[in-house]
């Protein structure tokens, strides 16, 4: 799978150090280099698209982070700067990764790698779901299914068939009801926004929960199908009370 690219950065040698880094990948295409972020903002608004987009974080005028803030599209994002406070900045608007200057060609290989894994995994969810979208009036929901990308492969997995997400880093394990786990590349917020909400509750910055395999809880805790329980974090107490109501 090949991804076009475009640099984005006020620093000419960083620049071309990217171009140059760029240049050794095999699946990547560089569009365009940019010194800064509103002439890059203003091609994107001519109508062209590009699938990564690399950008310094402290430019003048517009930042990286303001540039990314303002796209309309989802775009995979990897900030490059010489400040590591902008780290968690960053990382809030869900970019692959963030290079702290300078940074080797291995560290920038291991970063475009996980963007193409990422990019692999939206286009065979995307065409999964294609293929698997039922006709009208058979939207059944032991027949609803996600697409996860792990072990090399694409498993279609029934909603009904999870019983809780947990985050792992920049991984997520599915623990499923047929005893089997899967862990693939996916951020905890997106695979949120993935999951039918009358379905699936946060209840943990690490932990989405199916609600038909809750079995029972207390103040700290959720008890899930086959003896498994997760925490329940205090900031999503309130809204596990709302869901628990509604169930009842």
């Amino acid at each position: 799978m090949n991804l076009s690219c475009i640099v984005i950065d006020d620093e000419p040698l960083a620049v071309r150090q990217m171009e140059s880094y760029i240049s050794r990948v095999p699946f990547l295409k560089r569009l365009q280099s940019f010194d800064n972020a509103v002439d890059a903002r203003q091609w994107l608004a001519e109508g062209n698209s590009v699938d990564i987009i690399f950008v310094d974080i402290n430019m003048p005028e517009l930042t990286g982070v303001d540039f990314v803030r303002g796209l309309d599209n989802y775009h995979l994002v990897i900030f490059t700067t010489a400040y590591s406070e902008f780290a968690v900045e960053g990382f809030k608007l869900d970019a692959i990764d963030y290079l702290l200057k300078p940074f080797s060609f291995a560290t920038f290989e291991h970063a475009v790698n996980k963007a193409h894994s990422v990019a692999e995994l939206l286009a065979l969810r995307n065409e999964a779901n294609s293929e698997q979208r039922l006709p009208i009036g058979e939207q059944s929901s032991d027949r609803e299914c996600i697409s996860i990308r792990a072990d090399h492969k694409t498993t279609l997995v029934r909603y009904s068939n999870i019983i809780y997400l947990e985050s792992a880093g920049e991984y997520i394990r599915l623990h499923l009801a047929d005893g089997t786990k899967l862990v693939t590349l996916f951020r905890m917020k997106n695979m949120e926004s993935e999951l039918p909400s009358d379905r699936f509750i946060r209840v943990h910055r690490s932990f989405i929960v199916n609600t038909e395999h809750i079995t029972g809880y207390t103040k700290g805790r959720v008890f899930l199908t086959g003896d498994d329980y997760v925490p329940i974090g205090e900031n999503y107490k309130e809204s596990f009370s709302a869901t628990v109501e509604k169930l009842g």
